[in-house]
C-alpha cells in the first residue's frame, strides 16, 4: 500500500524532546515500512525516518522559536506540497487536525484524519458539523465524546516497539512526573503526593508558557527538597528516568486524549498512579498496571499500593495492549475499509471502472 503521513511541524518526527503527537507518527510510519509498505513522510527535516521524506520546513518549528501565526503558514503550505503529490498515494493520512479539511474535501482525494488533542470546545461543534462527511480516528472512546456525530472510523489506541524501553525489575526509591509544567497536568498534585508520602520526586518537563501565574505558583514548589525538577527530556533519557521510579504520578485534571507518558512508564515496568480523567480507565488497568484515583488521599493511598505491584506483570500489560504492531494493524484495517467504501461507491456509479479498479 503507498500511504502518506503527514506530521504537525512543531517537532521533528521522532522529536528530539517533548512532542507525542510526532513521536507516535514515528512509531506508526516505520511499523508500516518495516511491514512492507511504501510511506512517505511530510514533516520537518531533522525528522529521520526509513520512509521517503518530504521536508516541509529545514527544521522543528518550536526549537527555531517560530510563532503559532508563522507556523499556520508552513502548515498551508504543507497542506499544497501533499496535494501536489495526491495521486501517487493509496491513502492520505493527516495527523494535523483539521486544517486539510477544506482542501480534503475539493480535492477528493482518499483520506484519513487521527485527531490527537481535546475536543470539548464549544466552537469545535459547528466546525465538525459542516464537515461531518471527514474519515475521523480517535485515540481513546473518551476524546471522541464531545462530537459523538462525527464521521468516526475507528478508535487507534497508541503503541510503542517493544524494544523503545526495557524492562526495570527492581523499583526505585522516588515517584517519577513526565509531561508539561501546565495546569490540566497538574504537578502541584505531584508534588503533594509525594510531600505525604515523604518521597522523592523528580519532575521531567517541558515548560508551558501558556500560563505565567501556574508557572510561578509551582516554581515555588520545587524549593522542596523532596523535589528535583530535571527539566525536559529526550527518548535516551526517558528509559531511565521511568524505568528508575518507584511509580509515575499521572495527576491530570483535564480529559487527557490518551497519555503517551502511561503507556510509556508501563513498557518499563513501572506503576501508574493517575486521576479519572478522559482516558485514563483506557489506559490504565486497575489493580494491573496501576491505580485510577479520584482524589490526593486516593491518590496517596493508591501509590503506596502501587509500589507492590509486580513489574513484570506491568510490562506484560504493555506489550498485550498497547505494542506498536497492534497499532500499525489497527490502521490498516481503517485504511483497507476506506478503500473498500471507494470501490463499492464507485461500483454504484459505473460497475465496470470498479470492476477494473479491482
Amino acid at each position: 500500500m503507498r500511504i502518506a503521513q503527514v506530521s504537525p511541524l512543531y517537532e521533528s518526527v521522532p522529536p528530539r524532546l517533548y512532542g507525542g503527537t510526532e513521536r507516535v507518527v514515528s512509531f506508526l510510519t516505520e511499523e508500516l515500512v518495516a511491514m512492507g509498505h511504501r510511506l512517505t513522510l511530510f514533516a520537518s527535516g531533522d525528522s529521520r525516518t526509513a520512509a521517503e521524506l518530504v521536508a516541509c520546513t529545514p527544521s522543528a518549528l518550536r526549537l527555531q522559536g517560530r510563532g503559532r501565526g508563522d507556523a499556520l503558514a508552513h502548515h498551508l503550505r504543507l497542506i499544497d506540497q501533499v496535494y501536489a503529490r495526491a495521486n501517487d498515494f493509496d491513502l492520505i493520512h493527516f495527523h494535523i487536525d483539521f486544517l486539510h479539511f477544506p482542501t480534503s474535501r475539493a480535492r477528493g482525494a482518499r483520506h484519513l484524519t487521527t485527531l490527537h488533542g481535546r475536543l470539548d470546545a464549544p466552537e469545535l461543534v459547528p466546525l465538525y458539523r459542516t464537515f461531518c462527511d471527514v474519515p475521523l480516528v480517535s485515540i481513546s472512546d473518551a476524546q471522541r465524546r464531545p462530537l459523538p456525530f462525527a464521521n468516526w472510523q475507528a478508535t487507534v489506541h497508541h503503541g510503542l516497539p517493544r524494544d523503545l524501553y526495557r524492562f526495570h525489575g527492581a523499583a526505585g526509591s522516588y515517584l517519577a512526573f513526565l509531561g508539561r509544567i501546565s495546569r490540566d497536568k497538574r504537578v502541584d498534585r505531584a508534588v503533594e503526593i509525594a510531600r505525604r508520602l515523604r518521597m522523592p520526586l523528580k519532575i521531567a518537563a517541558k515548560l508551558d508558557d501558556e500560563d505565567p501565574r501556574y508557572l510561578d505558583e509551582v516554581r515555588a514548589l520545587f524549593d522542596d527538597p523532596l523535589v528535583e525538577f530535571v527539566g525536559e527530556i529526550g527518548e535516551a533519557e526517558k528509559d531511565g528516568f521511568l524505568g528508575g521510579a518507584a511509580a509515575l504520578l499521572f495527576p491530570i485534571d483535564w480529559p487527557e486524549p490518551f497519555g503517551l507518558v502511561m503507556v510509556e512508564a508501563m513498557a518499563c515496568g513501572t506503576p501508574v498512579v493517575a486521576f479519572r480523567r478522559g482516558s485514563v480507565p483506557e489506559v490504565v488497568r486497575d489493580g494491573v498496571s496501576g491505580f485510577i484515583v479520584g482524589d490526593i488521599d486516593e491518590a496517596v493511598d493508591a501509590t503506596e499500593r502501587a509500589m507492590r505491584l509486580s513489574r513484570r506483570r506491568v510490562r506484560q500489560d504493555f506489550e498485550r495492549r498497547f505494542d506498536v504492531g497492534r497499532m500499525a494493524r489497527a490502521y490498516l484495517d481503517v485504511y483497507a475499509g476506506l478503500i473498500a467504501q471507494d470501490l463499492d461507491g464507485a461500483a454504484l456509479a459505473d460497475p465496470s471502472t470498479a470492476a477494473e479498479a479491482s
